[in-house]
Formats: C-alpha cells, structure tokens, sequence
C-alpha cells in the first residue's frame, strides 16, 4: 500500500459497518432531479409513465444503484431530445463498460458507498441557494462559556443574581437547541449523502480509467471540502455526541459552519454530483445490458421499424417485427392478441432508444421524437370524472402536445366511454387531426375506423402464423369476441343469441328497411 493510499483511508470518512442496505426511496424523490432542473417537463409525461409500465422497467434498470443514479436515469428518461449528443456520448461509455467487465466491477466497488444514502442531496444543490448563515452565529461558541463560568462565579461568590444569569444563559442554550435542532438533524443526512459523493469522487479519481479523468482535476479539492463539512471523530464516542450537542451547540455550529462550506464550494459539489450520477447511470445501464437476453444499439431515423422487438418486463416475450411508415398505423387483431403489448413494446423501445441509445431488438431504427400515449384511462371516483370525459380530458392534452411540436403518439382503444357511432365519430375526428402534425400508432376494435383514416394511417393487423405473432398489411377479417363467449363458460343459448344479433346487426346496416326484430 502507497503512502497516498494510507493518506486517503485516514484522511476519507470511514464507511460505516454492516452490508449494504439500498434505501427505498419514492418515485418523488427520484423524480426530484429532474424537476429541479426542468421543471417537470421533457419528453414525457405523468400518464405516458405510466402506460409504458415506466416505473417498473426503472426500478429493474437501477437495481443495485444508489439515488445519484436512479435520478440520472430518470432524468434521461424525461430528458427533451439534445440531437443525440448525450445519448451518443453515453452510449460510447456504456460500450466501453460492456466490452470490459473488471474496470466495470472496480467503478462499481468504488461506488458502492453511495447506496448508503438515505438522503437525496439534488434539491439541495441545484435548487434555491442556501439561506446565508446568520451573522450572530459565529458568537454561539461563547454562548456555553458564558453559561460555564456564569455557574462557577455563582457557586464561588453565592452572589444570587449570578444565578439568574446562568438560568438565563442556560435557556438561550435550550432555546437555540431547540429551534435550530432539527433542522441540524435533516442537514446531517444531507451531509451524509454529500460526504459519500465526496468519497465516491476521490475512490474514482484514483482508478485508471478514460471514464473517471474528468473527477481528476478536483479530486484534491472535493477531499478537502469533504473533511470541511465532517464532524469531529471524537463527536462518535458513546455518550459524547449528546455532551457537544447541548452544552457545547457543536450540532448547531457545526450546522452552520457546514452549510457556509457547502455554499462557497456548490460549484464543485454539482459537477460532482453530475459526473458521479452520469457514471452510476451508464454502469446500471452496462450491468443491465449484460444480462439482457436481447438488445441492439438503435440507428436514428425517420421511421419506426424494428426485428425481433421484445418487451424487457415479460418473462417469455413473443419477438415481433415491425416497420410503419411515417404517417402511423391503424393496428387491428383479435381479442387478446397482443395489441396493447405490441404498443407498449413499440412505446417503451422508442424511449429507450431516444433516451439511452439502444433498444430490445435485434435491429431498430427509431425517430428521436418524444412518445405520449393513452392506454389506461379509467373512471375517477374522488373526482366524478367518468371513463369518457376521462378519455376526453386525455385527449384533449395530446392535441395540445402534437400542436407544440412533433410527437409519436401510442392509442389503445380511443373512446370506450360512449355510444358505438359516437365513438367511432369522435376517434375518427381527433386521430385525424393528431396525425396531421405527429405519427399516430392506434389500435382499436371499431373496424370502420380504418377506412375511414386510410388516408391518414396504414392498416395492419396482428395474427399468428404458425404460432408465432405476425404483423402484416390489412384490416381483421376474422373477429372473436362472441366466440370467446362459449370459451369462457358462458351457456351455448347466450353464444347462439349473439351470433343473431351480430348477423342482425350486420344486416341492418346494409339493408335497414328489411329487418325484423331478432330478441323479441
């Protein structure tokens, strides 16, 4: 061992004992980075997450991850289209981290103290500056003086109003600890957090890599600044901690003193942060890639077209191939074949390749074009909102999106909430006007919707052909709806009853003036 070595491990906090304990934290928090720089918005929104199954997919991407990462993949997720630059950049480190599994297992060592935060720090550093420090408290450390010797000269003279004054003295001491404590209390977790970034920063700085040169420069000074912002080893001993703290303020002081530091050196802490957080990112993405049975690195173009597609959340995926053109698809199948899957797995490989560079697929090409969708829009009880002013309210959104800007936008059976002809009437109207200016993807089982687009949206339909599922030219011929009835242990009268309205209804609409009642 070097003597740099040594000097580090003394110098750098020591890690606490005990195996790793990832910290559950909230989707809020998680999404706090990302909002603290963008405001919320990006290439996403709250219902596209959802549909996409997003929280699911991120919480497996960033297993083993500490909260630095998580926000950088969720940031990236979210992240409005750059021209690809960071996605490329990103990707050429991910490239690097897959070709070379054991600089991969020392960046992961080096950062493993980070999945012991139990604080995210991103608000703290790139929100609000930090409140001045109080020009009184630099004084707080004779505040305990005082009270000391006001005690001895009580105790010495017996001159009672002495007394007085340290009773006084004493309240300033618990009326300081108990206005400032807690507060003391929440900056230490953050500290915390800060400290095993520091430690991360300096542990990488140290390692020969390409991908850590950038946390050289300042590697000597995110050390110092870490030793700044750390308290006194001496604070840890059994019994002393509680001694400083309330006769001696050192948690208030050290409160204050600590966010000064953080205050003249934010500068560095955010670099940090954004270096540390990047590299956590590209090596949950490596490690992820690693063990994906099925991936390929995307080439961006106009079209949406990809082999072999699987979804990276089913256990089993069907791998389907697709190519649609740049006016969108109108996909139609029978029931439980596939189609919302077939969106989900076309939506979320779309994000995947905008924000990170490659998909699950043995070959993609893919727009950089932000995704929004409509696929779960249900009835809103604390709300009174029904399932069609739901579907409508959604609607309404992705017209306003489409007139901002270009967008792909994936829709699962537009307009359930209302009469038959109505529906078809009100999908045919918005998805023509959303294809005017993004690329619908839509799948529905109002059949008459696809003429009724041609010009709009090409059809195609999902099948099996040879028990394999297949996505080819053309609207379904062959429905089921009635005849999953009998499958699914309805009487064979009510499958018979249903086969003569359908043939009624059919008839109906061609010759309307010739048929007779068929329930009655």
């Amino acid at each position: 061992m070097t003597l740099i070595d040594r000097l580090t491990r003394f110098l750098l906090p020591a890690m606490p004992a005990g195996d790793i304990a990832d910290y559950p934290f909230v989707a809020s928090d998680v999404a706090l980075y990302h909002r603290t720089l963008h405001g919320g918005g990006g290439a996403l929104d709250a219902q596209t997450w959802d549909d996409m199954l997003l929280p699911q997919y991120s919480a497996q991407l960033a297993r083993g991850t500490s909260i630095l990462g998580q926000q950088e993949l969720h940031r990236r997720l979210h992240a409005p289209a750059d021209g690809g630059v960071e996605v490329a950049a990103s990707a050429a480190r991910v490239r690097t981290l897959l070709d070379d599994a054991g600089q991969r297992a020392l960046l992961l060592t080096a950062c493993e103290g980070l999945r012991r935060a139990d604080r995210e720090v991103s608000e703290t550093l790139f929100g609000a500056a930090p409140a001045p420090v109080p020009r009184w408290a630099p004084y707080l450390a004779w505040l305990p003086v005082a009270f000391l010797l006001s005690a001895v000269l009580a105790l010495v003279s017996g001159f009672l109003p002495l007394w007085g004054v340290t009773l006084g003295l004493w309240l300033s001491l618990s009326l300081v600890q108990m206005r400032f404590g807690e507060a003391a209390s929440e900056w230490g977790r953050i500290l915390k957090t800060l400290q095993q970034m520091l430690r991360a920063h300096t542990l990488l700085s140290k390692i020969d890599s390409a991908l850590t040169a950038g946390l050289r420069d300042d590697a000597a000074r995110a050390g110092k600044v870490n030793r700044g912002i750390g308290r006194s080893p001496m604070a840890d001993l059994p019994g002393a901690r509680e001694y400083a703290d309330w006769l001696w303020l050192m948690n208030i002081r050290h409160y204050f003193n600590s966010r000064e530091v953080v205050r003249a050196n934010l500068d560095l802490l955010r670099a940090s942060f954004r270096r540390i957080a990047a590299l956590e990112a590209d090596l949950a993405l490596a490690r992820h890639l690693a063990d994906a049975p099925r991936y390929c690195w995307a080439q961006q173009g106009p079209d949406v077209a990809m082999t072999n597609a699987v979804h990276p959340l089913l256990a089993e995926p069907a791998p389907l191939s697709f190519a649609f053109e740049r006016r969108g698809a109108f996909i139609s199948g029978q029931n439980g074949i596939g189609k919302s899957t077939l969106l989900r797995t076309v939506g979320l490989n779309l994000i995947v390749a905008r924000a990170f560079g490659f998909s699950y697929a043995d070959h993609a090409v893919t727009p950089a074009l932000p995704v929004y969708s409509s696929m779960q829009n249900e009835d809103a009880l604390e709300g009174g909102e029904s399932l069609y002013i739901a579907e409508l309210r959604r609607a309404r959104e992705l017209l306003a999106l489409a007139a901002r800007a270009p967008a792909i936008f994936i829709i699962d059976e537009i307009f359930r909430g209302t009469n038959h002809l109505e529906s078809i009437s009100a999908a045919a109207a918005v998805l023509h006007t959303l294809s005017a200016s993004g690329r619908v993807l839509v799948s529905s089982h109002n059949l008459v919707l696809a003429p009724l687009l041609a010009d709009a949206l090409a059809p195609w339909c999902v099948g099996r052909v040879d028990g394999q599922l297949r996505l080819g030219p053309g609207v379904l011929k062959e429905t089921n709806g009635i005849a999953l009835l009998a499958s699914r242990g309805f009487d064979a009268a009510i499958s018979a009853k249903a086969n003569r309205v359908h043939g009624w209804l059919s008839e109906y609409m061609a010759h309307p003036a010739d048929c007779e009642t068929v329930l009655g």
